[in-house]
């Protein structure tokens, strides 16, 4: 009995979460196919569920046990979740990287950070196809919020399958690709078996606007502020600096840029030709030297990020620019759900200082790079797919998706982060469930959630911690009393004493009567100290701490 091959997809991550895309297809013998992996991003972490982490990528286990049959890594563009877990994994993947010109050397970048070889960046022109094993892949232009932005059109054996990427139906974006309506046009009348397909704005019920609406608006308002104005973007939104630099000279300004990534951003897209008319920039130090009624900063931050430039300015200042009263502070972005108290705390720091917040709560000062409903019917008429899949999006986005979908006579199906479909036949059908998960980047240590790493971190912020270090002698006897080191605790309790002599006594009372057998042996004596200093805390403070125990002995130097 022979295997037939079989055309599969599996998404890691990215279809029910908005970021941390990593998409997986396959072609060839059940178990056996070569594969290609589109995207290889990140998202952000919060203080309240992943304490201390910097980013967060898909967990790649499943293909990182394959890598053998991986063909070839695509990345469809220069957002964070697209690009940004590239260094990091890479070297569990080492497989060639494809990429248009300015995604290239974002990714070049990311991969030398993380000491990896920039030679497996490969650079393809739009519409050039590369073939690998089974299948042959092509970029093709599309609309988005940053510079060459790309679908991706993926031939196989079984069929054409459109991955669209992010997109949006922008005519006139400013920088980058228009939408080409006569090339999706013409790819649906040639066919598509398949559309994996952005389903983040499903939700928004109006046609999407322009980047080339926003020029006036936003020159209008920076005209009308007596101040300092300061205006904060997503940074790889290099349309969008454009429009805030353009409206800044409109307005007699001088620009400059403050935070590393927006900077990087810019001067990338310039060395790829992609920028023309950029306004003349000066440095931070040049900038402190001008009036504030004649300055703008465009600053990176729209998140709410502690350590990024607007979160600065907020709390004090940043490069020698503060904020005062009087002074306009513009958020030309979205706040990507999750991030709302971030922002928020930002909003009201600087209207402490009575700088006067505009945010695009009227619509007019920013405009989303997704496709909303009336833009992703569109493209389905365009394309006219007979499967559609949706990615990019919780699972509410992909549902929602789906249904619009079937209404219009596709068939569709959800396939969460884990779910294999068989693309071969008529309809996609569930054939295997792979565990997922993420990765936490802590540092330069990479580790999985169920490592236990950060549910430790979390417990210690929950609960508090309390260190106990003892010393055992020659004899097998507590060499003097233990001691103890109380953090994230009250200092007293209900008896008025230091918590830490209170412990300290409890514990010198509990070693009196602790056996040889007990004293004998670490596990059993940590068990007993835990436990009485989680009881004397209780007591004292009605918290159960984590308790860390150190012995030494002697008896072992």
């Amino acid at each position: 009995m022979t295997t037939r091959d079989r055309l599969i997809y599996l998404p890691l991550g990215g279809a029910g979460e908005v970021g941390m895309n990593a998409y997986v297809y396959g072609y060839g013998p059940k178990n056996n196919e070569r594969l290609i992996l589109v995207d290889i991003g990140v998202t952000f972490p919060d203080m309240d569920g992943t304490p201390g982490i910097d980013l967060i990528t898909a967990d790649i286990s499943w293909l990182e046990k394959r890598r053998d049959r991986l063909d070839g890594i695509f990345i469809t563009h220069a957002h964070e979740d697209h690009v940004g877990g590239l260094g990091h994994l890479y070297s569990r993947l080492k497989a060639p990287v494809y990429a248009r010109d300015f995604t290239a050397r974002i990714a070049a970048k990311k991969m030398m950070e993380a000491g990896q070889p920039v030679d497996k960046i490969i650079t393809l022109g739009k519409g050039e196809v590369v073939e690998l094993g089974p299948f042959k892949v092509s970029f093709l232009p599309i609309a988005h919020s940053l510079p060459e932005a790309s679908s991706m059109l993926i031939e196989t054996p079984a069929g054409r399958l459109l991955h669209t990427g992010d997109f949006k139906l922008d005519m006139a974006p400013g920088v980058g690709d228009p939408f080409d309506e006569d090339l999706y046009r013409s790819l649906g009348d040639k066919g598509v078996d398949v559309m994996v397909s952005d389903s983040t704005n499903i939700f928004s019920p109006h046609p999407g606007r322009s980047e080339s609406s926003l020029p006036q608006a936003i020159t209008d308002l920076v005209k009308g502020a007596p101040g300092l104005v300061v205006a904060t973007t997503f940074a790889s939104n290099v349309a969008r600096v454009r429009t805030l630099a353009k409206a800044a000279r409109a307005a007699g300004r001088t620009v400059c840029l403050l935070g590393r990534a927006m900077q990087t951003m810019v001067r990338t897209a310039t060395e790829a030709k992609l920028l023309h008319d950029f306004p003349l920039v000066v440095s931070a130090e040049e900038a402190n030297e001008i009036p504030r009624e004649n300055l703008m900063l465009i600053v990176t931050g729209s998140q709410g990020e502690r350590r990024a430039a607007s979160a600065q300015l907020a709390r004090g200042s940043y490069l020698g620019f503060s904020l005062k009263e009087g002074d306009l502070f513009l958020f030309s972005s979205m706040t990507i759900p999750g991030n709302e108290r971030d922002v928020l705390r930002i909003v009201n720091a600087l209207s402490e200082k009575g700088v006067d917040v505009a945010d695009n709560s009227q619509g007019i000062y920013h405009v989303s790079g997704h496709a909303n409903r009336p833009d992703l019917e569109r493209m389905h008429e365009l394309v006219r797919p007979n499967v559609l899949i949706p990615m990019h999006g919780e699972h509410r986005h992909l549902r929602q998706h789906a249904m619009l979908a079937q209404k219009r006579g596709m068939i569709s199906v959800i396939a969460p982060n884990g779910t294999m479909l068989d693309l071969t036949g008529p309809e996609p059908k569930v054939v295997e469930h792979v565990d997922t998960g993420r990765l936490y980047i802590d540092g330069s240590a990479i580790y999985g959630a169920m490592d236990g790493v950060v549910r430790e971190r979390i417990k210690m912020a929950l609960n508090g911690m309390v260190l106990i270090t003892l010393v055992i002698d020659e004899e097998g006897q507590p060499l003097g009393d233990p001691w103890a080191d109380c953090s994230g605790l009250a200092r007293q309790g209900r008896s008025n004493r230091a918590l830490n002599e209170v412990i300290e006594d409890e514990l010198a009372e509990e070693l009196e009567r602790t056996g040889r057998k007990v004293l004998a042996s670490d596990d059993r004596l940590t068990e007993v100290i835990r436990r009485r200093v989680r009881n004397c805390c209780v007591d004292e403070i009605g918290k159960k701490p984590e308790v860390m125990v150190v012995i030494s002995r002697l008896s072992d130097a």
